[in-house]
């Protein structure tokens, strides 16, 4: 239970005011900064503006904070920059320890860290806890590379020899997004730290909270004070930080239109930066498919966290001799998706993020209609039967039949629970029609011939891929996108490239030949 403080996080039972029946939805009260500076919780030194903290579930304000101006970003920095003096010069197996710990904190407070990502989130609590153990297991499996990084020794004539060192690169950026806040933090800060770097973490205005918990557990753990820090805001917030002359990298994931403007921002410094953003990734159904997988695959494709993940498969191509089975399942078991409080063990979608956000994806689905699609199941706001629950941004999962390429619900990612059912017939047809996006984050096939899957994931234009699954995504593998879907990739041995810098050394071991 939350209210035992025994089990809770330092800081938790600060954090949150709680009503007699703390582990119910709409109790929660948000009491404490949300800045983290120098190992401590802070108030922002300056700020122009303050943002409101929403619980999705119940529509309730449960806080506020300043967002943090250029002076407080500066002093976030500062204090990086001090811890990564200390940090870098750590061997790999010590930096190892200290992630090894934090991860351990991570896995044996996994409940508390879950209800409250799913308390500002939405997203069910079911959810949120593969969430945070995948967050653990990240950190875990970093701490793992952490001491086998190394450079190259090669052999030049004469006895002399060259050799290469991979360094950090200083005060990282990690700008995160508001569907998997934790998550995020964890997959950019873990590399990052593991290489020796330090970072300066802003993670979304919608969700401020579960991150200042992930640097309170990195202190704990034996980190330097500073290390790791939360700077709170919104779009100015970030500019200060990408301008910021001391920012050696930044790496963000969110929209398409805010990547744009921080590359542009990064490229005046000269800034290397990581970029996940959208996607309208494709789902490819071969009638020769087990079908039972393939629409539980859908399913798993289209309505995790509602639907608010950057990688879905929304764009369900599903080949016309099975379409009709296929129809029939998907919608049946999407009505049985259980919509609720997030917090309750056996619901299995929340609330959307925000209200302008609810409106924005039923606007999707009107327009849908308008241009000639049909509503199978879903699309409209939801109010559940608690009376606390009913001014929360629920919705019903939607499918969306007699699709096409052209229609907007097709072209355009929408960011919540909406399917598109695409008939196709042929091989050829339907992965010229796949890869006709301007995004490539993912894409997925469901077939029984492994030829026909290899092929085809082959051909698809897109950064992770599946194969009879999807939306799986392991720590050890690369994540990342093509196109507009952006570049550089998150977990893997591939992130660690994106964290840290080559540098060669040339030895001479005999006496130095002039041209001159």
């Amino acid at each position: 239970m939350l209210s035992s403080s025994k089990s809770l996080l330092p800081g938790l039972s600060r954090l949150f005011r709680f009503a007699a029946m703390s582990s119910e939805t709409g109790t929660y009260q948000l009491q404490e900064p949300l800045n983290y500076r120098g190992g401590a919780r802070v108030q922002p030194e300056d700020g122009n503006h303050h943002e409101e903290v929403y619980e999705p579930a119940t529509g309730r304000v449960i806080g506020k904070f300043l967002c943090s101006g250029e002076k407080e970003v500066d002093l976030a920095v500062q204090s990086a920059q001090a811890a990564f003096k200390t940090w870098s010069q750590k061997s790999g197996m010590e930096r190892s320890t200290i992630l090894l710990e934090a991860a351990r904190i991570i896995r044996e407070r996994r409940e508390e860290i879950a209800k409250m990502e799913s308390v500002n989130n939405g997203k069910s609590i079911f959810e949120a806890l593969v969430d945070i153990d995948v967050s653990w297991q990240c950190l875990q499996y970093y701490a793992g590379l952490a001491g086998s990084l190394s450079g190259q020794h090669v052999q030049l004539p004469g006895g002399s020899f060259a050799y290469t060192r991979r360094e950090p690169l200083g005060v990282c950026v990690g700008i995160g997004a508001w569907n998997y806040p934790f998550q995020i933090a964890c997959w950019k800060s873990a590399p990052a730290l593991a290489c020796g770097n330090a970072m300066v973490f802003k993670p979304s205005p919608f969700t401020p909270i579960s991150v200042v918990l992930l640097a309170e557990i990195y202190d704990e753990a034996g980190v330097p004070k500073g290390l790791f820090n939360v700077v709170q805001g919104g779009a100015a917030t970030g500019q200060f930080l990408c301008h910021h002359p001391n920012v050696a990298k930044v790496s963000f994931t969110g929209s398409v239109p805010t990547g744009i403007k921080i590359m542009e921002m990064a490229a005046k410094g000269i800034k290397p930066v990581t970029l996940e953003l959208g996607g309208k990734s494709p789902l490819i159904i071969f009638s020769d498919c087990v079908l039972e997988n393939a629409v539980k695959g859908a399913l798993m494709a289209n309505f995790l966290t509602q639907g608010e993940v950057c990688c879905n498969g929304t764009r369900v191509f599903v080949q016309r001799k099975i379409l009709p089975a296929f129809t029939k399942e998907v919608v049946r078991q999407t009505q049985n998706i259980k919509i609720g409080d997030p917090l309750l063990e056996d619901t299995r979608m929340g609330p959307l993020i925000n209200r302008p956000h609810l409106e924005k994806v039923l606007s999707f689905v009107q327009q849908a209609k308008e241009q000639g699609a049909e509503v199978l199941c879903g699309g409209e706001k939801y109010v559940p039967e608690d009376p606390k629950l009913r001014e929360g941004f629920y919705m019903s999962p939607c499918i969306l039949a007699n699709c096409e390429d052209h229609m907007t619900c097709v072209k355009e990612e929408i960011f919540g629970p909406v399917m598109s059912i695409l008939p196709f017939d042929t091989e050829e047809e339907v992965l010229e029609r796949a890869n006709s996006t301007r995004f490539g984050l993912a894409g997925g096939v469901f077939t029984s011939d492994i030829q026909r899957a290899h092929r085809v994931v082959a051909g698809l234009q897109a950064g992770m891929c599946f194969i009879n699954n999807y939306n799986i995504s392991p720590v050890e593998l690369p994540f990342g996108g093509y196109k507009m879907s952006g570049f550089g990739r998150e977990n893997g041995e591939a992130a660690i490239e994106y964290y840290s810098q080559l540098k060669t050394v040339c030895v001479e071991m005999g006496n130095v030949e002039s041209v001159f």
